[in-house]
């Protein structure tokens, strides 16, 4: 746990802690409210808040894929060795959306431990998703990676991310790989986080260029770089976006991943759009829950993101009594 993990995370009673849990197995809680505690789980310190995770992820078959999908990428993100078995499962289970087993092998991407190879080249050669499977190629490639040089930095995304960002420095490389079908996965995520780390303008187009790339994972992680950028990506990165989360034909991953970005911006124009787009017939009866209940996240996140305060249960260092959540 690096010094900004320290600065998110802390401890809570137990009663706290079995609080938060049961508020996210209740599936009769708005999936806002259930996204909050997950994310308030994500930060606490210890193992408990990792083991009570991965038991959601493995003994319950929650309705919303969207929020199976979340908690795995949090296993990834608290980077806890204890959650592979769990990850593992998931991984395995092609029952579940392929969105779930994606984050699952993501996940295992991100613990970054040798362990995990096996477990990654079995869904590499096996699973019949080609965005779990491109998946299981970055996260090997970071492993690898991991191997030869230090991934210690801390994103100034407070993230752990698929690929360490490219060394290169000039935008019109990085443009020039992420642009290049025939290169690795692994290349082309290096080259995207590298241009969202820099922020110029110059770099901000070369990521909206490339928001036709061919692999749905490469576009969902595109459109989230763009947006993540926040006021100085909006003007020239939203109506791509905008009318990414319009198109029904759009894979789900890169729908919500558009609405999940915009709820994090907390500009005007996103409040905007996505209040419209709820009120829209169409979008109200969308026929994808991880869609409309990405934008029903984004709303609340951008309700909380404007008023200052943080979106979680818990939002400061210190044990709230169970009656203040």
């Amino acid at each position: 746990m690096d010094s900004s993990d320290v600065e998110r995370s802390f401890q809570v009673s137990p009663e706290i802690e079995r609080f938060l849990c049961e508020r996210l197995l209740d599936q009769n809680q708005p999936i806002s409210e259930r996204f909050k505690v997950l994310f308030s789980l994500r930060n606490l310190r210890g193992a408990a808040p990792a083991m009570r995770l991965s038991r959601y992820m493995t003994s319950t078959r929650d309705t919303s894929n969207l929020l199976a999908h979340e908690a795995a990428f949090a296993l990834g993100q608290m980077q806890d060795a204890e959650a592979i078995p769990a990850l593992e499962t998931v991984l395995n289970d092609l029952s579940l959306h392929p969105i779930v087993r994606h984050e699952a092998a993501e996940a295992l991407g991100a613990i970054g431990l040798e362990r995990n190879v096996p477990l990654l080249k079995n869904s590499l050669a096996s699973d019949p998703a080609q965005e779990v499977r491109e998946t299981c190629e970055l996260a090997l490639s970071r492993i690898e990676e991991l191997k030869n040089m230090s991934i210690s930095k801390s994103s100034p995304f407070l993230s752990v991310d698929p690929a360490a960002p490219a060394t290169c420095s000039s935008v019109r490389e990085l443009r020039e790989i992420l642009l290049n079908e025939e290169k690795s996965m692994y290349e082309r995520y290096a080259a995207l986080f590298a241009l969202r780390n820099l922020g110029e303008e110059e770099a901000i187009s070369a990521i909206v260029e490339s928001l036709g790339a061919n692999s749905a994972l490469l576009r969902h992680e595109l459109n989230a770089g763009c947006l993540c950028l926040g006021p100085t990506a909006e003007q020239e990165s939203f109506r791509c976006t905008f009318l990414v989360l319009r198109d029904v034909k759009e894979h789900p991953m890169v729908r919500h991943e558009v609405a999940e970005a915009l709820g994090s911006i907390a500009g005007p124009a996103s409040v905007y759009s996505l209040t419209r787009m709820f009120k829209e017939v169409e979008f109200a009866k969308d026929p994808e829950p991880i869609v409309s209940q990405s934008c029903e996240v984004a709303l609340s996140m951008l309700d909380f993101e404007r008023s200052g305060k943080s979106f979680e249960v818990i939002e400061h260092k210190k044990d709230f009594r169970v009656c203040e959540l």
